[in-house]
């Protein structure tokens, strides 16, 4: 059994073009793993294997790799004190389309390695990253990258951290020298300065004096630092007014350990993963500071027959428990289920209980995964990260666990899609292919979501973004052979009710024999906005108020279900409701003729009647736009966000380069990104994410409500 305290489960996550699957390449180069250092932008990155992603440079799907690191090392090289390290590593995209990915990565991670341009800082998908290890409470060290490109400037990094992520980040190096003269980094808790040796491709380095036009600033640094650990550890505190200098390195290590797990702290490094510079300082502190699976709390879980909860510590002598995070499709091995252990022991050709759908699942084959390729393994324990083959029912969020003593794990969040496409076969021939791929695709990707247009019979794509979609139906050709035809990218909008409204609703029909007979009378409305804080994610608040059997007990989960489904066709325009609020207080019901049929289908109808009074509103997608343009362009890139109906947030300046920042219609964002080429003669560049839904000006709603009613005429 392996020793948990040696074993580090983390991730690199950052805005786009930060480096992320740079340092990872570096990181397998560095640990052994690879023996040539392969570039993004030739294609041959270990972890981007989608043809895709060699085209496009960028990471689509997050991957994940195993191997090994010596620390501590004595200039590099191993002694009798090192131990080996083993670290199961998960590289994610950095564009907002593929934030499912960075978002179940999130979740089963101990750590993060934070990953910032020193050019560009804090960039707005960093901030969406944060959030997410916020939500998850995942202690994460800060990296700044790109030390030897124009324009670097580490501290400025460090202060956005602070600002715009509220972080309270402490820097434990400073860089010696910046752009081309970017030569190494000093150690301000050793104060020494640390130089690589770019024979050995950063393999080794040397220890020099701090140079002198350094030392005052690096004594100021190493101030803040011991000042920082100081305020978190009682005992430091004491030390630290008695004398700054008594406190041993060996102390303030311990202190930032325990500050970064608990999330005090966010240790903040820099180098140039491209040059090689850094990242080897950022393992050792991946080994020195980010937690062991040890390290964190017992994973709570809720026994899915007495409902209680209960907890399942990293041992391998516990019942097993896992949660399956992701589901990918390889043509050889076929489909895959990645998971995570947090407890327990599982032998391959062993059986597991599956909570979600109740079967019991054999799992044939359990793999190490390294990018896209399998290494077969006899068992898996936990705190470990690996791969199930053989299985017939699992899906991204189902808890894995043993049959005798079952427990379900929480869930991840799983955002909204916020734009459509209609697709349809070319031929007859690609109508059952195009029905199993992309059964697949949904099943690989949980923020694809699939539907029919009851009123036009076309299928229905929703998806994250443009390029979210756009890849989707590039795997469908390639990958499951299908040609397909496209409709133009539509804005999924939703419905809302603003005031709440009683209705009595009565279902009589009498057609000879056994007729059917409900009576409800309910309140429908908004949900409460408490609930709403209180249940993240939920949209439907149901509240049972019968009292005196006016409704037999054994009615009302239909009720329920009939408003629930209903949610799904407003009385709009047909799109879903963001969220409802139905209160039963009333009814009644025939000893014959009322069943549960009955009491769904007037559920329904009531909804339809009233849902009119309720005054539904339309709601469309409001985006986060955050433009980086030249000082000359600036007129004419805000003119043009005014146009699009844009509300201007604020502006800053990055570097020589203006951020302009804006919350923008969805709608009015198509081929932005053309239009500001051509607006900026090139210069210019923006990254957009989804915010919010709001409720449509009254003349938009009116156009797509009638264009929706048109279609459905016309068809």
């Amino acid at each position: 059994m392996a020793d948990l305290k040696f074993q580090r489960n983390f991730g690199i996550a950052a805005h786009i073009d930060a480096g992320k699957t740079t340092t990872t390449e570096r990181i397998l180069r560095y640990t052994g793993m690879i023996h040539k250092i392969g570039e993004v932008h030739d294609g041959a990155a270990t972890t981007d294997w989608m043809e895709q992603e060699k085209e496009r440079g960028i990471t689509i799907t997050s991957a994940a790799v195993s191997c090994q690191w010596n620390f501590p090392t004595n200039k590099g090289k191993a002694d009798a004190n090192t131990k080996k390290y083993y670290f199961n590593i998960i590289d994610t995209p950095g564009h907002v389309d593929f934030t499912i990915e960075v978002e179940r990565s999130m979740r089963v991670l101990d750590g993060l390695i934070a990953l910032f341009s020193a050019v560009d800082g804090v960039e707005p998908q960093s901030e969406t990253v944060w959030r997410q290890a916020n939500r998850y409470k995942v202690p994460r060290i800060g990296f700044v990258n790109k030390m030897d490109r124009s324009g670097a400037d580490f501290l400025m990094v460090v202060r956005q951290v602070k600002e715009m992520l509220g972080a309270k980040a402490v820097p434990l190096q400073l860089p010696i020298g910046a752009e081309d003269d970017f030569k190494g980094v000093v150690d301000l808790i050793r104060m020494k300065g640390i130089i690589w040796d770019m024979a050995t491709e950063g393999m080794t380095f040397e220890e020099i004096e701090i140079p002198a036009d350094m030392l005052e600033e690096a004594q100021e640094w190493r101030g803040h630092l011991i000042e920082a650990v100081a305020e978190y550890d009682d005992k430091l505190l004491e030390k630290f007014f008695e004398d700054p200098n008594s406190i041993s390195d060996d102390e303030v290590h311990e202190a930032i350990r325990k500050a970064c797990v608990d999330l005090s702290i966010v240790p903040m490094m820099c180098g140039s993963s491209f040059k090689n510079k850094g990242v080897q300082t950022a393992l050792d502190a991946v080994c020195r500071y980010l937690p062991s699976p040890v390290d964190i709390d017992a994973v709570e879980g809720t026994n899915p027959d007495t409902g209680e909860a209960e907890i399942r510590k990293p041992d391998a002598k516990e019942p097993f428990a896992a949660l399956a995070f992701k589901i990918m499709t390889d043509p050889f091995v076929g489909r895959l289920a990645f998971f995570r252990c947090y407890s327990g022991h599982l032998d391959a050709g062993s059986y597991v209980l599956n909570v979600r759908s109740g079967k019991n699942e054999r799992i044939s084959r359990i793999m190490k995964m390294f990018a896209n390729k399998q290494n077969p393994i006899d068992f898996i324990e936990a705190g470990d990260i690996g791969a199930a083959v053989g299985f017939k029912d699992i899906k991204t969020g189902d808890t894995l666990c043993d049959e005798k003593h079952p427990i379900a794990l929480e869930n991840m969040f799983i955002p909204e899609p916020v734009i459509a496409i209609a697709v349809e076969p070319k031929t007859q021939a690609d109508v059952d292919k195009m029905g199993m791929a992309i059964a697949k695709l949904v099943e690989e990707d949980p923020t694809l979501r699939v539907n029919t247009d009851e009123e036009t019979g076309q299928t229905i794509l929703r998806g994250m973004g443009e390029l979210h979609l756009e890849i989707i139906l590039d795997r469908m050709k390639r990958e499951f052979k299908v040609e397909v035809n496209q409709g133009a990218p539509q804005v999924a909008y939703k419905e809302a009710f603003t005031q709440t409204v009683e209705h009595r609703e009565v279902l009589k029909k009498q057609t000879g024999g056994r007729g059917k007979f409900a009576d409800i009378q309910f309140a429908i409305g908004p949900a409460d906005e408490e609930w709403l804080k209180e249940n993240p994610g939920q949209h439907y608040q149901f509240v049972n108020d019968l009292f005196g059997g006016s409704i037999p007990r054994e009615f009302v989960p239909a009720i329920q279900k009939g408003f629930e489904v209903s949610m799904g066709t407003g009385v709009l325009a047909s799109f879903p409701l963001e969220n409802m609020k139905v209160r039963v207080f009333d009814g009644s019901f025939h000893a014959v003729d009322s069943d549960s049929m009955s009491f769904e289908l007037c559920a329904k109808g009531g909804f339809r009647e009233a849902g009119r009074k309720a005054k539904p509103v339309l709601l469309e997608p409001i985006m986060r736009v955050e433009v980086l343009t030249p000082d000359q362009y600036m007129g004419d890139v805000t003119g043009d966000l005014n146009r699009r109906r844009g509300l201007l947030e604020g502006m800053d300046s990055r570097g020589n380069l203006q951020v302009i920042k804006a919350k923008v219609p969805l709608s009015e964002m198509f081929g932005y990104v053309t239009q500001l080429r051509s607006l900026s003669s090139g210069r210019a560049s923006s990254t957009m994410e989804f915010h919010h839904y709001a409720p449509a000006p009254n003349n938009i709603a009116e156009e797509v409500v009638a264009k929706v009613k048109g279609k459905v005429k016309a068809d």
